[in-house]
């Protein structure tokens, strides 16, 4: 065994992790339709990476509201719970640990997706973004998001209740834990910022009010999960989607205090990804630290070398990888023997079949 510190051992919260290595969330849209169900080419994928420390799955709609992308696997209808079961039961058969990622896209969705035609959102603010969605002639493209509607505050108890009922979903699905998605623009993150939140009501204009609905959501799936089993992503550097907030970083911190109060389990951060990225300075990550005493795991164009010195810095308990994972199935042991790494199809990402999904092989040297 390798004696990075990528495989040393680690207790979260109820769950004896054998590395730090996380298999990230990433979209890949491969649910049977109609219904959006996790199949058993799913359960395959996801138990081929199974060596990993902890895999969080992809991100999961808790409601046809929730949606904004096709094909993504749904958690809110009995035959999604049974069909997520057969990926846990085939994850844990391999010896691995699974965490659902719970997801309502608020403003980054499409009419197609919803009962009204209207997405909803904290304010009547189109994020100037696109979706992928398939068409009726079967092809997937990128389309753009309309102007969603304020969510009334009868809304935002709903979409609580939603939370709720997909963490007890998820729990009788056979899941290990659940992650809330706090991130990259979706409805919570939308919520965090003043750039997409203009509320004047209990749900705005404070830094209290603005992570008030988070915290609701937290409580909400933490009662069902248990707050030792929940953990949340957050993206406090993420500025796509008109999301670039003056005040987001007071705000993380304030709500991380919060989160360390609840007993949250992990935080995890989304660190931004994309070539010309900021880097994430270290008087955050130091801040993070001392306000919250939970674990922290990072993702963004990691790899071994990088996140082995995040590690023995102390800024990070475990690191996630993305890319990678989809085109190394054995991504743990290519690092723990120094083998090269396969290459990713990034044109099989989303959608189709087994092809650039289940087909990547083991190192054959």
């Amino acid at each position: 065994m390798s004696t990075s510190s990528l495989f040393h051992p680690l207790q979260l919260g109820p769950l004896q992790l054998p590395n730090r290595i996380v298999m990230a969330p990433m979209t890949r849209s491969r649910s049977s339709q109609p219904g959006d169900v996790p199949n058993d080419l799913m359960a395959r994928y996801y138990a081929q990476r199974a060596s990993a420390g902890l895999i969080v799955s992809e991100a999961t709609p808790v409601s046809r509201q929730g949606q904004g992308y096709s094909f993504t696997p749904g958690i809110y209808s009995e035959e999604q719970v049974a069909g997520w079961r057969r990926v846990t039961d085939a994850v844990h058969a391999a010896g691995g640990r699974m965490v659902v990622q719970l997801w309502h896209v608020g403003r980054m969705s499409h009419a197609s997706f919803q009962p009204d035609g209207v997405p909803v959102a904290p304010s009547a603010l189109s994020p100037d973004a696109q979706v992928w969605v398939v068409g009726e002639d079967g092809v997937g493209r990128m389309v753009d998001c309309p102007l969603p509607r304020a969510m009334t505050v009868d809304d935002i108890r709903a979409v609580v209740g939603d939370f709720r009922r997909a963490a007890a979903n998820a729990m009788r699905a056979g899941f290990d834990g659940v992650e809330i998605h706090g991130g990259n623009g979706y409805l919570l993150d939308q919520f965090l910022r003043t750039t997409s939140n203009h509320r004047t009501d209990d749900y705005g204009r404070s830094i209290a009010n603005r992570t008030r609905f988070v915290e609701e959501v937290v409580a909400a799936v933490a009662s069902e999960a248990g707050v030792e089993r929940t953990g949340i992503r957050l993206a406090p550097f993420i500025t796509q989607r008109n999301m670039n907030c003056p005040e987001i970083i007071p705000t993380i911190l304030s709500l991380a205090k919060k989160l360390d109060e609840m007993g949250l389990a992990y935080i995890h951060l989304a660190e931004a990804d994309w070539d010309d990225a900021p880097a994430i300075p270290e008087v955050f990550r130091h801040a993070l630290r001392q306000t919250y005493k939970g674990r922290v795991i990072v993702a963004g164009k990691y790899d071994a070398g990088r996140a082995e010195r995040i590690l023995n810095q102390g800024l990070a308990d475990l690191v996630a990888f993305g890319r990678p994972f989809v085109a190394n199935p054995d991504l743990p042991a290519r690092y723990a023997a120094k083998l090269p790494l396969a290459e990713l199809d990034p044109q099989s990402l989303f959608g189709g079949d087994a092809r650039g999904y289940t087909d990547y092989g083991v190192y054959a040297g």
